[in-house]
């Protein structure tokens, strides 16, 4: 392995995280343990490293206290590999990365809450179908801590920019970001619709990078009867490595729909979001779908 150059004494605060997380393999294990995969050999498989290569990252980023060992066979002793409160607080640079690549590496540069059908980021959408959502936990718009997945059959997260009490609130230029209008007429067709859901035995909650407060003056204002989930430490969009963008310096999630059962398997992932009244009937019908 090579000599590596110690940054920790420089001056700039960039040299000191690089020092951290300045190789490319240690951000993908941060990477993948946001995503459930904490086992060595699970690690392994998924990211294609050397055991000798793996095993040096995984020691540097313990020492860093990025990752946490924690047993989980005893004969012989074995550890899994979690993120701590330390490790977490990478997420969003995780997601700057992604939302970066998606726009001046496979797109154009242009700022979208959208995509077209044949991107590649459409792909990893829709290849979500057949994971697992790892557990976690995210506050809802009361600020209490929800599993995003219901104890029903079938639970919908429909993943929206960003919707607010009033209007004055959205960040400048909203209307003018392609596919960013319509998470006011997205949560009210779930809200007209929802007796329809509960019937097919689907729990509905919406997911937004919004705070608690801002999610809880919408709901009350549209009389939501389904919780909002809050994603602002992007701990699910991360987890799922769910499309971003960004405005007014924030990171948004893009409009999607996934349909996830009790097993917390992905069964169904609409995206694009073109048509919002259609959408909330594709939900409906991959619930019914996937119950008979």
């Amino acid at each position: 392995m090579p000599q590596r150059t110690s940054l920790a004494d420089a001056d700039c605060a960039i040299a000191q995280a690089l020092d951290v997380v300045g190789d490319w393999w240690t951000l993908l294990i941060v990477r993948d343990t946001a995503r459930g995969v904490h086992r060595f050999d699970a690690l392994q498989q998924e990211l294609g490293v050397s055991r000798k290569v793996l095993t040096e990252r995984l020691r540097l980023l313990t020492e860093a206290g990025v990752l946490a060992r924690h047993p989980y066979q005893d004969r012989p002793v074995r550890h899994e590999y979690r993120l701590t409160p330390r490790g977490r607080a990478l997420l969003p640079v995780l997601i700057a990365l992604q939302d970066w690549g998606d726009a001046w590496v496979l797109g154009e540069g242009e700022t979208m809450a959208t995509t077209t059908e044949d991107s590649r980021e459409a792909a990893r959408v829709h290849a979500l179908v057949g994971t697992r959502l790892p557990e976690l936990e995210l506050p809802d718009h009361d600020g209490r801590l929800r599993d995003p997945v219901a104890g029903t059959p079938h639970t919908v997260l429909y993943c929206f920019p960003g919707a607010y009490a009033r209007q004055d609130a959205y960040p400048p230029g909203w209307a003018g970001i392609p596919g960013a209008r319509g998470c006011t007429l997205e949560s009210c067709t779930y809200r007209d619709q929802l007796a329809e859901f509960t019937e097919a035995g689907a729990t509905v909650h919406g997911v937004s990078t919004q705070r608690p407060d801002e999610q809880k003056a919408f709901a009350g204002k549209e009389r939501l009867r389904f919780p909002l989930l809050s994603d602002a430490g992007l701990t699910l969009t991360a987890a799922l490595r769910l499309p971003t963008f960004r405005a007014a310096g924030v990171s948004r999630l893009k409009r999607l729909t996934l349909v996830v059962d009790r097993d917390r398997t992905v069964v169904e992932a609409l995206y694009p979001v073109t048509d919002i009244e259609a959408s909330v009937q594709a939900a409906l019908s991959a619930v019914r779908r996937n119950t008979t």
